[in-house]
């Protein structure tokens, strides 16, 4: 761990510096794999799934009969729990849905927007060591309030060619039942330029590693994505308030994800901070995943700062993922975080509520992409069209304004598209 005591503000910022990860070099993979897929469809996954996945594929579909073993199959203790996640998910994003607003602008001029689903969208969820099953439900369950016509989802089969249950048994709750055992950045060029087997889509959702980071950064220009993306991130600011052990935990939640996690704890006590590191070594030795964690917490950054203000004022320099706040909070310090994914207050949120069965979104902005990056929403799966509707009356009180300005832009059928009305409507009378 680095740490830090009293660092000024001029030191935040390679304080706050993440890893740079060199991607250059999977570049021409990548690329050689999106070009593969492309202009081979179905022969390229086949392939791909053989040397990445160690698995021969005869069909790239998973079978409604695979998806009533898997709802069979699930353990009664994770369904239920399973379900009460996706109900608090679906209750928080239902309660994005927004009511059609019509201004009159101008007497006459009445403007306002209206949302539609994106017709199409692509589902990408990680498999291997952890299948992340909670992100079928926070892609698939406001897609599916949304009204997206078509939900496509690709991931990684196992060795077995089986989709863990956990994630079929989520994808049936969201009503998604086009599935394909394709992982990778093949599945990212499946979903993108469409197979045989697998529709192209117009918007790709979802994590992954490298390789699929790096593919959907290529495919941008030809189909949407929903943010980029790095490591997974978390940043505690803990006052004397605050319980070490609870601290120590949710430092650790985020190191078990993977060795490249951003771990950050921002403090104004030193002695939390030395109680905090002690919790961590009695709680790291009994994880699963300690070699993972341990590898990430080398690089975990550890600051003292002299009072909340200051440590506010540098998370938000850091821009973190998730922002947990173990410390006495009031409305005036929530106001002041302008930067975060998502915040967790109080000594009792942890960050892992959010990952699973709040109801808010995990999928968030990383890297220090919370900046100018909201985390997925309702309004992600929308597109927003504006309409206006002018009146005869409604086009005389704004013609002028509109002749002037296009006139001065040298956009002379412009202005004349509005005279030649001006015209018809004095005839007229």
């Amino acid at each position: 761990m680095k740490r830090y005591k009293y660092p000024s503000a001029k030191q935040w910022p390679s304080i706050c510096q993440r890893p740079v990860m060199d991607s250059s070099s999977i570049f021409p993979a990548v690329n050689a794999i999106i070009y593969d897929v492309a202009n081979n469809g179905n022969a390229a996954l086949k392939k791909y799934a053989q040397k990445f996945d160690g698995i021969i594929l005869k069909n790239l579909s998973v079978t409604t009969q695979e998806i009533n073993a898997a709802i069979r199959n699930i353990d009664p203790s994770l369904k239920k729990a399973i379900l009460q996640a996706k109900n608090n998910i679906h209750k928080f994003h239902s309660s994005q849905k927004q009511a059609i607003v019509k201004i009159e602008t101008t007497k006459g001029v009445t403007c306002w927007r209206e949302t539609r689903p994106i017709e199409k969208v692509g589902l990408y969820i990680p498999g291997g060591s952890a299948p992340l099953f909670s992100t079928v439900l926070m892609l698939g369950v406001p897609a599916s309030i949304a009204g997206c016509k078509e939900i496509v989802l690709c991931t990684p089969p196992d060795k077995n060619g089986k989709v863990h249950d956990a994630i079929l048994f989520a994808a049936s709750l969201c009503g998604i039942t086009r599935i394909f055992k394709v992982g990778g950045a093949q599945a990212i060029a499946a979903m993108a330029y469409g197979t045989k087997t697998i529709p192209a889509v117009n918007k790709i959702f979802g994590p992954g590693n490298q390789y699929v980071m790096v593919a959907k950064q290529i495919l941008q220009s030809k189909v949407a994505i929903d943010m980029p993306a790095g490591p997974s991130e978390v940043l505690v600011i803990a006052d004397k308030t605050a319980n070490p052990a609870f601290v120590a935990a949710d430092l650790l939640a985020q190191a078990e994800h993977g060795t490249d996690s951003q771990v950050v704890l921002v403090s104004t006590d030193a002695d939390i901070i030395k109680q905090t590191e002690v919790a961590i070594q009695q709680q790291l030795s009994l994880l699963p995943r300690q070699n993972i964690a341990a590898k990430a917490l080398e690089h975990a950054r550890i600051v003292l700062m002299k009072n909340i203000k200051d440590a506010i004022a540098f998370s938000n320099t850091y821009a973190p993922e998730h922002l947990i706040l173990a410390c006495k909070t009031t409305n005036a310090l929530l106001k002041e975080i302008h930067t975060a994914g998502s915040v967790f207050i109080g000594n009792y949120s942890p960050e892992s509520v959010g990952d699973y069965a709040s109801g808010t979104n995990h999928t968030l902005p990383t890297n220090g992409y919370a900046t100018a990056y909201s985390g997925v929403s309702l309004d992600s799966f929308y597109k927003k069209i504006t309409f206006q509707q002018l009146t005869d009356e409604g086009l005389k009180n704004i013609a002028n304004t509109v002749t002037t300005m296009a006139e001065a832009e040298g956009l002379q059928a412009h202005s004349e598209a509005v005279k030649v009305r001006l015209r018809h409507i004095k005839k007229a009378k």
